[in-house]
């Protein structure tokens, strides 16, 4: 009779059947262990009614015979696929490149394959699109990185039927948010220029439509109201450098401009450059702040007081909390978690002098 999950360790000396030349299936394991085949998907899937002797049997067979369990042989045990799917855009950015990284990273970490589609340009029926192959490929959760707020409309009306976290934008409809607390961070960029003695601060924004960048921009306003400072008209990029070389050359020509709250790294780095061609020096005649921290971000010339974003802990978080949605014997999610960010002071800011 076939030993059960109830039974102990197979018989000590058990003949072995002569598995050369063959991938060993999950058969093959179950008769070198002594247990049936149900008791090795029990393992498999980590189901604490097995007796650790009769664990430890099944997992020397596999190390034995080299066996490694299929996707396939796991969502037949378990219902589920252990894949996850992912849905980014302008992924060649830092940030999103970043986040990313991390969310393969935590998802490896806790066995489960990763099905990314990078959408760079998109419509609402490429987001539709998306959405629907993910699903189609037995996905057991999506994490969305949508920064845009057309692609936050599209994601709501996909309406997945699978669990789905989202990333910046709110779908209204409870689906968790994890975002970085883009507010508090122009808050600190603004309020640190102020601070040293300017008396009001210029914004390079990110492109309109882009969440991160609308947020910051409305921070930026709300602290220079609050502070009673004059609130000039923002220019507006497309979060590259060679879009902040183009604008910082017009804030270079005005000899008013001392403080320049720009709202990523990169743009950052080509108002850098626009201000030295014009000769305005930094920071001795113009402060400047930039955002993410970006690894280059320490070796500009000067170093560049940045508000960092910890992409890892987004990406880290997002995975978690998709998995605790798909796991769904936790308590329910709260509906937006904010990841903080910290102001990194270096040599691009000093006193108004």
């Amino acid at each position: 009779m076939t030993p059960s999950a109830a039974d102990g360790p197979a018989t000590k000396g058990r003949s072995r059947r002569n598995f050369a030349g063959a991938r060993p299936v999950m058969d093959d394991v179950a008769k070198l262990a002594g247990v049936s085949k149900q008791t090795v998907s029990r393992v498999l899937n980590d189901n604490p009614a097995v007796r650790a002797e009769t664990r430890e049997a099944v997992l020397a067979a596999m190390r034995t015979l080299g066996y490694r369990p299929s996707r396939s042989a796991r969502s037949l045990a378990s219902g589920r696929t252990r894949m996850l799917g992912v849905i980014s855009f302008d992924a060649a950015r830092y940030g999103p490149a970043s986040t990313l990284t991390a969310i393969n990273t935590a998802a490896q970490e806790a066995g489960y394959l990763l099905s990314s589609i990078a959408l760079d340009t998109a419509d609402k029926d490429t987001v539709l699109q998306a959405a629907d192959r993910l699903s189609a490929e037995g996905a057991d959760g999506v994490i969305a990185i949508a920064p845009q707020l057309w692609v936050a409309r599209a994601l709501a009306e996909a309406r997945l039927d699978i669990p789905l976290v989202v990333m910046d934008n709110d779908l209204g409809d409870g689906t968790p948010v994890v975002t970085s607390d883009a507010r508090t961070g122009a808050r600190l960029a603004t309020r640190h220029l102020l601070s040293l003695g300017h008396p009001t601060v210029r914004h390079v924004a990110g492109p309109t439509g882009w969440t991160s960048a609308d947020r910051r921009a409305e921070s930026w306003r709300d602290t220079l109201k609050a502070a009673g400072a004059e609130i000039p008209a923002p220019l507006i990029g497309d979060w590259s450098a060679d879009s902040g070389y183009d604008l910082g050359r017009e804030l270079a020509k005005d000899p008013t401009v001392t403080a320049i709250f720009v709202s990523n790294d990169q743009m950052a780095l080509g108002v850098l450059r626009a201000l030295h061609e014009a000769g305005r020096r930094v920071p001795e005649d113009v402060s400047v702040v930039g955002y993410d921290d970006i690894p280059e971000a320490a070796h500009f010339l000067p170093p560049l007081t940045t508000v960092r974003t910890d992409f890892t802990d987004i990406g880290t978080r997002s995975l978690h909390v998709l998995l605790r949605r798909i796991d769904d014997t936790s308590p329910p999610e709260p509906p937006l978690t904010l990841v903080p960010v910290e102001l990194r002071v270096r040599h691009s800011t000093r006193p108004a002098g």
